[in-house]
């Protein structure tokens, strides 16, 4: 099985069901979209055997411009941490496990942004993307940037599974 074929990892989220609109607390309040800027509650299982970390990724591919937009990155995640409660992603990540990194969103700060896509823009789709590695670490630092993440992860995953939340405005 190469990479490419990675096993699929069970994602839930108690804060939203996959496929459907985000709730008030996982809109952006920064970026007046009428939100929290609460991380959804996520919880996975299926990693496959030799998993020694995860990574969160959550990424607006609707968003105008080039490339997106990253509302959220954590690295480092231990192979023992199969959820996280709603808010582990507040800035500063005081609610993360111990070790965890969170990367600086396309909003220029380290932590969760809520869905804020223009007045008028149609459904964005928020796509949040749970990665089993076979690292502990990345090696990499909180200012990397998730635009580039890709390609520092590829090589590491074991496994993957996805969760899409939906916003308009």
């Amino acid at each position: 099985m190469s990479r490419h074929d990675s096993p699929t990892l069970h994602v839930t989220s108690e804060s939203f069901r996959d496929g459907q609109t985000l709730s008030p607390a996982q809109r952006s309040g920064k970026m007046r979209a009428g939100g929290q800027d609460e991380s959804p509650q996520l919880s996975w299982s299926g990693a496959p055997a030799g998993t020694r970390g995860y990574a969160v990724t959550l990424f607006d591919p609707d968003a105008p411009g080039r490339g997106g937009f990253w509302h959220w990155a954590v690295l480092d995640l231990p192979a023992a941490v199969t959820s996280l409660p709603a808010g582990a992603g507040s800035e500063g990540g005081g609610h993360l496990p111990p070790g965890a990194l969170q990367l600086k969103n396309d909003g220029g700060f380290h932590g969760y942004l809520g869905a804020a896509p223009p007045p008028g823009h149609g459904p964005h789709r928020y796509i949040i993307t749970i990665y089993a590695l076979d690292v502990e670490n990345l090696g990499l630092d909180a200012g990397f940037s998730p635009a580039k993440l890709e390609s520092k992860l590829a090589p590491h995953i074991l496994g993957r599974g996805t969760l899409t939340g939906i916003f308009e405005r």
